[in-house]
This record gives structure tokens, sequence and C-alpha cells, in this order.
């Protein structure tokens, strides 16, 4: 199993370059941010100073979406990261949840991010693709490598996830959520005749290393208000309860009330004040470092080749020293 770090790319820049160097000295293969262009500094940017202060580690959005950067604007990003630096990113991507909404737009459809996902990696490796009714080829291009995975919670983006997608991303680690959720993927993936095999499933959620439980619950209590509002998207268009979206991912927002995007992704963040603890120590990995362990096996055992540990909250260093120390190496 590999390990993945994820940060807002809150200022200043250098911090977060700094945590990822520590990450890497720590074993953690991948190195995510956020993506919301008014809610944080511009990822690429410090993807940059990241690659180039760091020998292995692989960066990328988690996730970026198909509308704030076009198609071909995101490729050649990406593969001049890639020229720079010998292809060590990944993109994350998605329907764009905060980085649109934030700008007063709604996020994209699947059709639109179904499309993108070809159109992405097809330029960032050198293919030509269509953009619109026009074909671009970027023509700089030699050898680039580009993984697309795509991040998903309802029935029709999982399918496509499994469908046109390399990885799959699950922002939450509750294992029966897993399970079903990894199943629906592998399973698209095999009737679209892909090898489901061939489908990367990351698992990302908070993880906090500590033995006081209240504490680690209210620093991670954000990260269930961020998931509701997502999980909102699926009540509205499936209803309360449908079928096709298992009741233990949709009965805790019933008491929700709102989104603060001021207070996205942030410790402390009022509008998650409805997420009950019993839904938080089902999504997030919190308590000591045996804790974590169970937690983890139990992913991999359900297929998860990688966790990313969010980490948006006030132990950030020790956490990711602590997975250095113990938790990693047991898992390489």
């Amino acid at each position: 199993m590999d390990f993945g770090l994820v940060l807002q790319a809150d200022p200043p820049a250098s911090a977060v370059v700094s945590l990822m160097r520590r990450a890497e000295r720590n074993g953690f293969r991948y190195g995510w941010t956020f993506d919301s262009a008014v809610l944080w500094q511009e990822p690429f940017v410090i993807y940059s100073r990241i690659l180039d202060h760091t020998e292995r580690l692989i960066v990328g959005p988690m996730v970026t979406n198909p509308s704030t950067r076009t198609p071909e604007v995101t490729a050649s990003t990406f593969a001049t990261l890639n020229e720079m630096y010998g292809n060590r990113t990944v993109c994350g991507i998605g329907r764009g949840d905060s980085a649109m909404r934030v700008a007063g737009r709604p996020p994209n459809t699947l059709a639109r991010l179904g499309e993108a996902i070809g159109v992405i990696r097809d330029l960032a490796e050198g293919r030509p693709a269509d953009v619109g009714d026009h074909r671009v080829q970027i023509p700089w291009i030699r050898n680039g490598k580009l993984p697309v995975w795509m991040g998903a919670y309802g029935p029709k983006a999982l399918a496509m996830a499994g469908r046109l997608a390399d990885g799959f991303i699950l922002q939450l680690a509750d294992p029966f959520l897993t399970e079903w959720m990894v199943k629906a993927v592998r399973q698209a993936a095999a009737d679209a005749g892909r090898d489901p095999a061939e489908v990367t499933i990351c698992v990302a959620a908070p993880a906090y290393v500590g033995d006081d439980l209240d504490h680690a619950r209210a620093q991670c209590r954000w990260f269930g208000g961020m998931v509701g509002n997502h999980v909102a998207d699926l009540v509205e268009r499936y209803g309360e309860h449908s079928d096709l979206v298992p009741e233990e991912l949709t009965e805790y927002i019933k008491a929700r009330e709102g989104y603060d995007y001021a207070q996205h992704g942030r410790a402390g963040s009022p509008h998650a004040d409805f997420v009950p603890d019993a839904v938080i120590d089902r999504f997030c990995l919190l308590g000591p470092v045996a804790a974590h362990r169970e937690r983890l096996e139990q992913l991999r055992a359900l297929g998860v080749d990688q966790f990313a540990v969010y980490a948006m909250h006030d132990a950030k260093e020790s956490t990711i020293d602590a997975y250095g120390a113990e938790l990693i190496p047991a898992f390489a």
C-alpha cells in the first residue's frame, strides 16, 4: 500500500513545500493538495517548488475539475511539470465542488467530466484529442505520462470512474462504504472490458494520531461536513431513501443546515456541528497507532492501493512522523 499526504494550499507556500519534504523523508509516495482558485493559492505553482525540493514524490490535485482551467491548459501544465521533473504527477479530477460554487457556477456535469478525462490524458501524453470540434495536439511532448484518477461517490460517477479513469479517489475511510464503492468501480471496469485490477484505488481521509479522541474528533469534524456537502447532492439527485445509495452514507446529513465555503476544510468549522462522533470515527482514522493499523489492514484487504492522509489539523508534523516511523514500514 502506498501513502499520500493531502494539504490545503494555504500561505505561506513554503510551509506546504516543507511538509511535503517531511512526508517524502517519512516514506510517503504522493503529495496532494486541494485545488480551488479562490480559497487557496494556485497549486500548480507550488507543485513546481515541491518537485524541485523532493526526489521521488508524485504530486497532483485532489481534485481539479474541467472548467476552472480548460482541458488543454491542464494537460499542458502537467506535461510541463513532467518534462521538468520526469513524469512525477497525477491528475485527480472531479466535478468541482468548491472551485465552481465559490466562483458562482454549478459543478460540472458528469458528461463534461468524462470527456475531459480522456482529453487531458491524451494531450498530456502527446496524443491528439478533440477539444470541442477542434483537433489539438501538443507538439513538444515526448514520453509524457499522466494517470488520471477520478473522485466519485454516487452510482453514475462510480461507474464512470470504472469505465474511464486510471484510478478512483474515495474521500472517506469507512470500510463498509469503501467495499460498496470499490465493488461498483471494479464492476464497471469489467463491464467496459477493462481489467478491474488496473484501476488504482485511493482512499483519502483525515488521520490524527493521538490518545485524546475528543480532541481528534473536534479537529476532524469538518471532514464530515465536507463529505456531507457531496452527499447532499446525491440526496437531491436520488432521494433520501434510494436503493442506489447506501443509507450509511446519507442518513447523517438530515440535520445539515447549509455549508460555508469560507470554512471549507477548516478545523472548528461551525457548519460541521451536525456531524456526530460516530460518523467521524467511521470516516476518519483517529486514535493511537494501533487503531490506525487496524483500519489500514481493513482497507488493504478491500483492495485499497493508497491511503492519503488529510492533514488539516493541529498535529500535521506528529502524524506525518508517526506514519513514517510505525505505519508506512508495516504496509510497504
